[in-house]
């Protein structure tokens, strides 16, 4: 490298975002994700000892995915190439491959392919990667915010570790921010800044667990806020909320977070959680989720969870689909939050399910004789002289309009199918039972 070529890099690390300038260096710099990395973990151990297998880094931006790989560069003995899955495309992967494979060859070193972004790649560039990988010819470290499982071929995501970032915690971003408004070298440290707690911690709420995002808050805050006669910069909560702009959801209506967002907002309703139900609904709401498809799944809801232990869930479930077809957004948010609400203070019972199921199973894999004769229909012409409704025993002539008959093929007059629980008005089902001497009174 001659002395031009080195005084422009500095140049470009110089002027380089401020989340570039403090990207970690080592895993001791490293801050967050210590269910990865933390002390003793796998991974920590593997980049310790320089014996790493094929990983790909899953999570939100802004958590570390590439800082890891960065720090897998800086401290492994083998060569560290990088590609990018927006930039390159398969004669970059082969040259890659070529190189690994005549290096490995020559002086017995490894190589690490690092690819940034790697569910961009499409199937044949995805293939192209896959004998190198199976061979050991290179080591592969993939960066993805997308689900592996939805977006990396099934062969290489069998062939890789998979290591899950999740977003930051308000006590990792606010150490990050700390450091580098210390930092004279990498960071602001040469400005005299006078950060207000009100305005960190308003970047690091609107931040969301982004590192990236919020150090180039602070850094725009920093540089574009003018210094008072004593040399100090004044960040308040009117420039950090100029320096910040509103959090990205991170929520795509194909992929998993989708179903994990519906999963979390179905599991507080069945957890009888009113205050979780709202915060998930909301979120689906803001991310532009098809109001129809959440009152589609409050209905099955109101089934499956509540049940006939308040059978007004469903009435209100389905009043709440018809509100979104009705008036829509944003004045639907109300009819399904109230919806949302009255299922998960609902009691609740699955019976229904276990009924339904358990009846469904009988029919397909039990044989019977068919309907019994006291059952079938006496109208149609003929039908008397088969027998058909001759014992019928009609239950309004009989106390509390119920009378005990067989209503089951004779095969089956001992099964019971719904067991009524002890929440809302299956409690009033029991005690009916109970009162007529009804076979199922459990």
């Amino acid at each position: 490298m001659d002395l031009f070529t080195h005084s422009a890099q500095d140049e470009i690390a110089a002027t380089s975002p401020l989340a570039d300038r403090m990207r970690p260096r080592s895993l001791d710099e490293f801050i967050g994700q210590s269910k990865i990395v933390g002390e003793g973990k796998l991974l920590r151990r593997a980049i310790q000892a320089d014996r790493l297998q094929s990983l790909i880094f899953y999570g939100p931006p802004g958590t570390g995915k590439t800082t890891l790989a960065m720090i897998i560069a800086n401290t492994t003995s083998s060569e560290f190439e990088k590609l990018n899955a927006v930039t390159s495309g398969v004669k970059d992967i082969r040259r890659v491959i070529k190189q690994a494979r005549e290096r490995k060859g020559m002086y017995q070193q490894q190589t690490i392919l690092f690819i940034d972004e790697i569910h961009r790649f499409n199937k044949s560039q995805q293939d192209a990667l896959l004998p190198a990988v199976e061979k050991g010819t290179i080591i592969l470290i993939g960066a993805t915010t997308e689900n592996p499982y939805f977006e990396v071929n099934s062969p290489l995501v069998s062939r890789s570790r998979i290591f899950q970032l999740e977003l930051l915690k308000r006590e990792d971003l606010k150490q990050i921010l700390l450091n580098a408004l210390k930092d004279e070298t990498r960071g602001l440290g040469e400005y005299k800044v006078h950060l207000k707690e009100e305005a960190l911690e308003h970047i690091i709420d609107v931040a969301g667990g982004d590192a990236r995002s919020a150090l180039n808050a602070l850094e725009l805050a920093v540089l574009t806020t003018p210094t008072k006669k004593d040399g100090v910069k004044d960040i308040t909560i009117e420039v950090a909320e100029e320096s910040i702009q509103q959090r990205s959801l991170d929520y795509d209506q194909a992929g998993d977070n989708h179903y994990d967002t519906v999963s979390a907002f179905i599991k507080s309703m069945r957890g009888s959680d009113p205050d979780a139900t709202l915060y998930w609904l909301a979120k689906m709401l803001e991310a532009g989720e098809d109001p129809r498809f959440i009152a589609r799944r409050m209905i099955v809801h109101a089934a499956e969870d509540v049940g006939i232990a308040d059978p007004q869930a469903l009435v209100i479930a389905n009043a709440a689909a018809d509100a979104v077809e009705y008036v829509g957004l944003p004045e639907a948010r109300i009819p399904l939050a109230e919806a949302a609400v009255y299922i998960a203070t609902a009691p609740k019972s699955n019976a229904i399910i276990r009924g339904i199921d358990k009846a469904i199973s009988t029919v397909r894999n039990q044989n019977s004789s068919g309907i019994p004769d006291h059952l079938r229909d006496a109208h149609y012409k003929g039908a008397k002289k088969l027998g058909h409704g001759k014992g019928y025993k009609y239950p309004y002539h009989y106390q509390d309009n119920y009378v005990e008959q067989q209503y089951l093929p004779d095969e089956l007059v001992k099964e019971e199918f719904y067991h009524p629980g002890d929440q809302g008005y299956e409690e009033e089902i029991k005690q009916f039972w109970l009162k007529v001497g009804n076979k199922k009174k459990d």
